[in-house]
């Protein structure tokens, strides 16, 4: 090995694999469709209740307000001095009505300027009382519901309770609309997570079972919605199918590797001790260890058992994995990897993905002009995630044939040089990544040759 600078990882952007998934959640789409709705059922029920109750009720206030002051001017007008005074004062006292003389200094705030209703009001008490009349908010300072009117030349000012007109300004409707906006968004909430519960725990089933951990698949057929339960039955069905073929085909590969074992063991016995050609029996010696390998690699690839997750050190698994290519003259390797960087991973497992891709750029990374194979392995953080590197200087892959190496058995002949291996190194190392929480793409550079990006956990 001929160890150059380190190579930085390369600055442009990630594959598309390898970002971070964004997106709205379905809870949140759902949660946020069904509060518009309810809003806009508020607006329109406020909009109802404005057009078949609050413009009549105030239309109606209006009129009864007219009334008392059409009643208020006949009784002061026919009235003498005296009675005049003890009709005012009655009036303040059982009607809560009080009238006043109205000066040319008063000042006063028009009623209605604002509000809809308010404006309603003041144009029908001016139909029915004149339209010299002047309907206030406020006169001098002095809150209320004020309507000046003359009687005889003389200018007055009747103020009474602005309930008689309509609701209280000072009314609760808003609080109670402000609860029943909360209400509903609380409802909405509800019932979105109501619907999407079942498909959250259908999506983590699917996952768990992704993995290979069958057993965390298994969804609850006791449900009350009958829709959910049949597909939790199914689902449960089809975990337990897909558990049994898995195991089969564990078992099956087991007993075919166990039972070739034996005749090359034999077979190198006898090559041995029957082949007196020396370079014939190294050439026999390498074909029985190459076989010896692809039973190897089956066994990894039909492996069930669950990885336990942990601090690893990704320099120590980097330094441990170059170790065993140190003495390759065919090789060399340039590592960038910042100092106490851990990952959350299996350390035998990473260690083997690791070693597979070294040995894999060995084998099919070569460098066209020289014959030797150029390697750079580099890592960085983004965010909670490692990402880690390991790319060639060879020839690549055709773009068609890209998304096929990760596939067992595949073997891309046609892109590298001869394989030898049975083509499960890669679907190994993709396989062992999922399991241990990550993301594993293959791309081919810009510059040439190809990277592989492995993506998992920061510790």
């Amino acid at each position: 090995m001929n160890p150059t600078s380190p190579a930085p990882l390369e600055t442009g952007p990630a594959p598309l694999e390898m970002r971070p998934r964004r997106g709205v959640s379905l809870f949140w789409r759902t949660f946020l469709f069904l509060a518009l709705l309810l809003l806009g059922s508020i607006v329109a029920w406020l909009q109802t209740f404005r057009s078949l109750e609050s413009e009549p009720r105030a239309i109606q206030g209006a009129q009864q307000l007219a009334s008392l002051v059409n009643l208020s001017r006949a009784a002061l007008r026919y009235s003498d001095s005296i009675a005049r005074v003890s009709l005012i004062k009655t009036l303040a006292e059982e009607e809560r009505v009080r009238i006043t003389p109205r000066e040319p200094r008063d000042t006063f705030e028009e009623f209605g300027k604002n509000k809809l209703d308010d404006a309603m009001i003041s144009r029908e008490l001016k139909t029915r009382l004149g339209s010299g009349t002047v309907v206030a908010s406020k006169v001098n300072g002095v809150d209320g519901f004020w309507v000046g009117f003359s009687i005889e030349g003389d200018a007055y000012w009747l103020l009474t309770d602005p309930s008689k007109v309509g609701p209280s300004r000072n009314s609760t409707w808003l609080v109670w609309l402000a609860v029943a906006a909360v209400l509903s968004l609380a409802g909405a909430a509800f019932i979105a997570r109501l619907i999407n519960q079942p498909l959250r725990e259908l999506s983590f089933a699917a996952s768990r079972m992704r993995d290979g951990d069958f057993d965390a698949s298994r969804l609850d057929e006791k449900v009350a919605t009958s829709e959910i339960r049949e597909v939790n039955i199914g689902f449960n069905r089809m975990a337990a199918q897909l558990s049994k073929v898995e195991q089969d085909r564990v078992v099956m590969l087991a007993g075919i590797s166990h039972d070739l074992r034996t005749p090359l063991a034999r077979l190198r016995l006898e090559t041995e001790l029957s082949v007196a050609d020396e370079d014939a029996r190294a050439h026999m010696a390498a074909d029985i260890t190459q076989l010896d390998a692809i039973i190897d690699k089956f066994l990894d690839y039909a492996r069930l058992d669950p990885v336990r997750l942990g601090p690893v050190s990704v320099n120590a698994v980097v330094e441990a994995a170059l170790y065993a290519v140190s003495d390759y003259d065919d090789m060399q390797i340039s590592a960038s990897i910042p100092d106490n960087l851990d990952v959350l991973a299996d350390e035998i497992e990473l260690l083997r993905v690791v070693s597979n891709l070294i040995e894999n750029a060995r084998r099919y990374g070569k460098t066209p002009d020289t014959g030797v194979t150029r390697l750079d392995i580099a890592a960085r953080t983004r965010d909670q995630w490692v990402l880690i590197k390991v790319r060639d200087h060879g020839m690549g892959v055709p773009p068609d044939i890209l998304p096929k190496l990760t596939r067992p058995f595949f073997r891309g002949d046609t892109a590298r040089t001869a394989a030898t291996g049975a083509g499960l190194g890669l679907a190994i190392a993709e396989k062992t990544i999922q399991r241990m929480g990550g993301m594993f793409e293959l791309v081919n550079t810009s510059s040439g040759g190809l990277a592989a990006h492995i993506k998992l956990r920061r510790s």
